[in-house]
């Protein structure tokens, strides 16, 4: 490490559980970002300034005005521009020493899985069941851990999926891909803009203790927040014996 990277991360190196080690090994690590709205600007942000020393950033949007109440890598003179060059230029603002890889598509299919096994952690911050449920599939198949969050109103979400641990649960052991589960955008529903901003950060929270190995992570558990009270509820998931997507 450079003695500009040692200052840069010296919070970090003071904590036991992190050290030159372990920021070591945030530098060296790939983190695949779905989507760069709500959820994937502060999960993104987070990253960058912890030293994760590769980002990919995935989303086909362009930036528009109504993202800009809650999108927090977005900026009003960057309206209409690809949300991932945007995204990339808020994140090099914030830390030129890591790279950013903005691809400006909807990830699916073989293109998916190959982005999947080149990472070391995946954070889903889309906004629909059917690119959940994608991620989830090239997740399990590649045995890479999946932090998963949603926020829509005042309600949020956030659960760990680790393939690599044979008792985790995936995904669709919580959310069945036959379960009937309809989408429900915010553009029709709203959301309360710092929802997003406590969800994504606690996804940024999970990755990064998945990629130090700091233990223990959310798999196995769903975190449930009502912005309202500002409660929290913890549910237990655990594997679903029959799931086609981890056991087929």
């Amino acid at each position: 490490m450079t003695d500009d990277q040692l200052l840069r991360y010296s919070r970090h190196i003071l904590l036991d559980d992190i050290g030159i080690e372990g920021q070591q090994r945030l530098l060296a690590s790939n983190a695949l970002v779905i989507g760069a709205g709500g959820l994937g600007s502060p999960a993104a942000l987070y990253l960058a300034a912890s030293g994760v020393g590769h980002i990919t950033l995935v989303d086909d949007d362009d930036v528009d005005l109504t993202n800009l109440q809650r999108q927090t890598l977005h900026a009003t003179d960057r309206i209409g521009q690809p949300k991932v060059d945007s995204g990339r230029a808020a994140l090099l603002a914030m830390n030129p020493g890591v790279i950013v890889t903005a691809l400006r598509e909807r990830a699916c299919g073989a293109r998916l899985e190959t982005l999947v096994r080149a990472a070391s952690v995946v954070l889903d911050c889309s906004d629909n069941f059917a690119t959940r449920h994608a991620l989830n599939r090239a997740c399990v198949a590649a045995k890479v851990p999946l932090v998963s969050g949603a926020a829509l109103r005042f309600d949020g979400q956030i659960s760990v999926f680790d393939a690599r641990d044979a008792a985790s649960p995936c995904y669709a052991c919580l959310f069945p891909e036959d379960g009937g589960f309809e989408d429900v955008a915010c553009a029709s529903m709203g959301v309360f803009a710092p929802l997003v901003g406590v969800i994504g950060a606690m996804q940024a929270a999970e990755a990064l203790k998945l990629l130090l190995g700091i233990a223990p992570s959310l798999a196995g558990r769903l975190l449930l927040l009502d912005g309202r009270s500002m409660a929290w509820t913890s549910i237990g998931v655990a594997r679903d014996a029959l799931c086609p997507a981890c056991h087929g």
